[in-house]
């Protein structure tokens, strides 16, 4: 067999084990050891290559953003920031047909700038936003669609886990793939907010149980002095993290030790960590960073197998061959991704799909930061659609409502998922959204 060969049996057996249940990383190593062993015929050479990725992949001190953001994103959940910027929210929006699904969306993209994890922000407002909003009327479907389709606004305005991962492995600064995230993630929170002003008022039946919302009470408000209160920990963790950030007073690493640092302080204020609590907290970062560098590591080696089969030159010649150009290669990639979405998560596509991609985006002369700001949309798809559906399913596990059935949750995410394709479209046809704020 030719190295081409044994490179696209690899990618076959290698979604054939994802799907089978084996997980990602253990795969993408094991099919790399085994694809260099073939390639070389030679089992020293692959397992040199095992011991020499395991060293190198994560030799950086850049990898210490990993567990950095993570940890902040934990405190900021235990710190109920999220909570009081919802309610933050609902009081400013009240007014508004629909306002407690666009309180969600804003207060999901206040807290997205502060965490940068999808699923900490599922489970966050699931138990926040959604029993408010069947409180006052909302249909249950409607109420976790938006609590769904609002949170993957955490992978794509900074600071976000899988623009880290992108600028890993397209060794593109983190910093710029945060910058831009910003407008981008601007654009698909106003997006969404538009959309369920325009749901409520031009489908009702759509949003509301009886086709009316419910009043919010007078009782219900807040005094102005709280409500200031309750928005303070937010602006403060934004300016200090990301303004020190795009400021130039922070490297990307250093932002993540201070938003640690400001997450922790506020949780002490607020009393809500101890001891134990904190201990939870800082175990479940490492496994998660773990988790990460394990998979960086193994995605390293996947890279290496695919460079010494030359497989990703032998795409660039096909696709030259087939006259596929800019657009068709897009189109092309976009499909692929967002159909793997329906089967595997956000992570695991981008390790596989990256390395044989991103080559080829170079070829044609794409700029990597949007080409990374892209296949971040197109991957977040992936979180809304059946039958993986992350975030569908970390709602339906948070909620533990036996009422509300993993279908009602897909089909009131439906809409986001079509508004979110056509903010993926205009980012792809206008690829200064994404790179204004880095001129």
């Amino acid at each position: 067999m030719t190295p081409a060969i044994i490179a696209c049996l690899s990618l076959v057996a290698m979604l054939g084990l994802i799907w089978a249940g084996m997980h990602v990383a253990v795969v993408l190593g094991l099919v790399s050891f085994v694809g260099v062993w073939l390639i070389k015929s030679d089992v020293t050479v692959a397992a040199n290559l095992l011991a020499g990725s395991a060293s190198d992949a994560v030799a950086s001190h850049i990898f210490g953003v990993v567990p950095l953001f993570v940890l902040t994103g934990f405190l900021v959940a235990m710190a109920d920031i999220g909570k009081d910027a919802f309610e933050v929210a609902n009081q400013l929006f009240r007014r508004l047909r629909g306002g407690l699904g666009v309180a969600t969306v804003a207060a999901n993209a206040v807290f997205a700038a502060i965490t940068g994890i999808s699923i900490a922000s599922a489970a966050v407002f699931t138990r926040v936003a959604v029993p408010q909003m069947l409180r006052f009327g909302y249909r249950s479907g409607f109420a976790t669609g938006v609590v769904a389709g609002s949170s993957v606004l955490g992978m794509l305005i900074p600071p976000s886990l899988l623009m880290i991962l992108y600028g890993f492995l397209s060794n593109q600064s983190v910093g710029d793939m945060f910058t831009a995230g910003i407008v981008p993630g601007l654009i698909l929170a106003v997006a969404y907010a538009l959309g369920i002003v325009l749901m409520a008022c031009l489908r009702p039946g759509m949003v509301f149980e009886d086709g009316v919302p419910r009043e919010i009470a007078t009782a219900d408000l807040m005094p102005v002095a709280e409500l200031l209160r309750k928005l303070l920990p937010s602006v403060v963790m934004i300016v200090m993290v990301l303004g020190g950030l795009y400021a130039g007073l922070f490297t990307a690493t250093e932002a993540g030790a201070v938003g640690a640092a400001l997450a922790l302080l506020i949780a002490l204020l607020k009393r809500k960590v101890n001891s134990a609590s904190l201990w939870g907290v800082l175990t479940e970062t490492g496994h998660v960073t773990v988790a990460v560098s394990f998979l960086i590591i193994c995605a390293s080696i996947y890279t290496r197998m695919l460079a010494m089969s030359g497989m990703p030159q032998f795409l660039v010649e096909t696709m030259a061959q087939a006259g596929l150009g800019r657009t068709g290669f897009l189109v092309v990639y976009i499909s692929v991704v967002i159909a793997l979405g329906t089967i595997i998560d956000s992570s695991s596509i981008m390790l596989i799909v990256l390395p044989l991609m991103l080559p080829i985006a170079e070829q044609f002369g794409m700029n990597l930061v949007w080409f990374g700001v892209v296949t971040v949309v197109a991957v977040e798809i992936g979180l809304l659609t059946p039958p993986f559906g992350l975030s569908v399913f970390v709602i339906k596990s948070t909620l533990n409502d036996p009422r509300i059935t993993l279908g009602d949750i897909f089909r009131g995410t439906t809409p986001f998922t079509v508004i979110m394709f056509l903010v993926l479209l205009l980012l792809v046809a206008f690829p200064q959204l994404s790179l204004v704020l880095l001129k």
